[in-house]
């Protein structure tokens, strides 16, 4: 018990021994911590001053060259302004001179303007007093004074404007000719008349009873299918096809050949022998329009112009065939294009497509030429193609060199002999044009137009005429002709003034 007693003293007493040590090293371990914290605060305090002293020293620093700047800046300032205040005064000076020269200007000017009111009125003042004097007014006097030099001189005047006129017309007729004849020999292509033939051949007449067929059931459903007009008439083995679309033309004659050859001629495969016709002959023009473009160079064209323009190997004008026409003045463009220093390119572009609006001339309501503008732009053709194209009919104005040559090409090759036929009745009809605009002037007595309207000759009396008038009668014609007639090349007027004197010998 004793034991146990001494024990849980002893336990006691150390434990309270144990809180008694560490509270003693705890009073320690504070007061050193404190200490610590003492000298740290006492550090960092020491070291804000240094930084606050360095700050005030940078500022201090600073603030010293900022002061010198703006000193800098003032003496600058004031510099400058010393200078404005110079040159204004300078400007005012000047200003002062231009306002007294201004001022002495304006004096002459009405001094001047004095001088001629009075000199002019002296002027009228003589006149007035010449035109009393000589009973004629200054137009008057000036008219007969022009009609006196012009008899006198009128041999000289005559002389020189035919030596002037000569010289000028061998000058620009030997260049334009050396341009044209090495065009025309550059491109030494013939030229065969093609017409779009409407006429299919049988084998025998006994054929055309098939192509009929019972109550003409063949004959009307071949017409349905085709959109064209079959005659079969007494006409021996030939059978007639008649539309105005050419394209449709070709596909019924290629359609209808195919049915004679097969024999068996029934509605049933009379759209069966058209479908195939149809695919065949536009393959045809897509690879016309492919070897067309191709053959002039012109490679950058959309799909679809080509496609119409291959639809031209089937259409004629006057005989010649438009889609070698435009073939052959691609050529002859881009040649004179070279000689004249025009773009090549778009002088061929332009001659190729110029007529491709006769491919639709007869679906599309407007002339070939504003349905071709209209086809070009809706498929983003260079505007300078639409341009050299569009005046190739004087229709539109020439907007540049190339649309120039492009109707020039056009006359070479549509009026070099037998590049194209001409009804009698347009022939006729031209050359009574032609004579009829030399008949219309007064001093013309007769007239006559030769080689096939290339030429007329206007025969004038002589008594009312003399050979200054000729002249001018001559020219007048040939300016009358140009603005009246169109036809292509030109027109050469031989005007003749003749005087016969008859005596008799008794």
């Amino acid at each position: 018990m004793a034991t146990i007693l001494y024990g849980l003293v002893g336990l006691l007493i150390g434990v309270i021994g144990g809180y008694a040590l560490r509270y003693v090293v705890s009073i320690s371990r504070k007061k050193s911590l404190e200490l610590e914290v003492q000298e740290k605060k006492l550090k960092a305090k020491e070291e804000a001053q240094a930084i606050i002293d360095k700050a005030e020293s940078k500022a201090d620093k600073l603030l010293s060259e900022v002061r010198q700047k703006e000193k800098e800046k003032e003496s600058e300032f004031t510099k400058q302004q010393d200078r404005l205040f110079k040159k204004e005064e300078s400007l005012e000076q000047r200003q002062g001179q231009i306002d007294k020269e201004m001022s002495d200007v304006k004096k002459r000017t009405e001094e001047l303007q004095s001088i001629k009111d009075r000199l002019s009125q002296k002027e009228e003042e003589q006149i007035a007093k010449l035109e009393k004097l000589a009973q004629l007014s200054t137009d008057e006097a000036k008219e007969q004074l022009m009609n006196t030099i012009e008899k006198r001189s009128s041999a000289d005047i005559l002389t020189r404007m035919q030596k002037l006129e000569q010289a000028n017309k061998e000058t620009l007729d030997a260049r334009a000719k050396e341009i044209l004849v090495t065009t025309i020999q550059r491109y030494a292509n013939s030229t065969v008349n093609d017409l779009t033939t409407t006429s299919v051949s049988i084998p025998s007449d006994d054929v055309k009873g098939k192509i009929i067929g019972k109550e003409g059931r063949n004959i009307r459903a071949f017409e349905r299918v085709a959109g064209v007009e079959l005659i079969v008439d007494d006409t021996p083995d030939t059978v007639v096809i008649s539309s105005f679309d050419p394209i449709r033309r070709q596909i019924a004659r290629v359609a209808l050949e195919n049915l004679i050859l097969d024999g068996r001629i029934q509605p049933s495969k009379i759209e069966e022998a058209f479908e195939h016709a149809k695919n065949e002959i536009n393959t045809i023009i897509k690879e016309k329009g492919e070897q067309a473009a191709f053959e002039v160079g012109i490679l950058n064209l959309d799909p679809r112009i080509i496609a119409i323009l291959g639809r031209l190997y089937f259409r004629t004008s006057y005989g010649q065939n438009v889609l070698q026409h435009s073939v052959e003045m691609a050529h002859i463009a881009g040649m004179l294009a070279e000689q004249l220093g025009a773009d090549p390119y778009i002088a061929r572009a332009g001659a190729l497509v110029h007529d491709i609006g006769k491919a639709l001339d007869h679906e599309v309501q407007g002339t070939h030429v504003q349905i071709g503008m209209r086809i070009l732009r809706k498929f983003d053709a260079d505007e300078r193609i639409v341009t050299a194209m569009k005046a190739h009919h004087e229709e539109f104005p020439y907007e540049s060199t190339e649309s120039i040559i492009v109707q020039t090409a056009d006359a070479i090759s549509g009026a070099r002999p037998g590049a194209r036929r001409d009804t009698a009745e347009n022939y006729i009809k031209r050359l009574q044009e032609l004579e009829g605009v030399a008949t219309g002037f007064d001093s013309v007595e007769r007239a006559f137009a030769l080689s096939a309207g290339r030429e007329i000759r206007v025969f004038v009396y002589p008594d009312k005429i003399d050979d200054l008038g000729a002249e001018k009668l001559a020219r007048s014609i040939a300016d009358q002709i140009e603005r009246d007639l169109k036809y292509p090349g030109e027109i050469k007027v031989t005007l003749i003034r003749e005087n016969r004197i008859t005596e008799y010998a008794k």
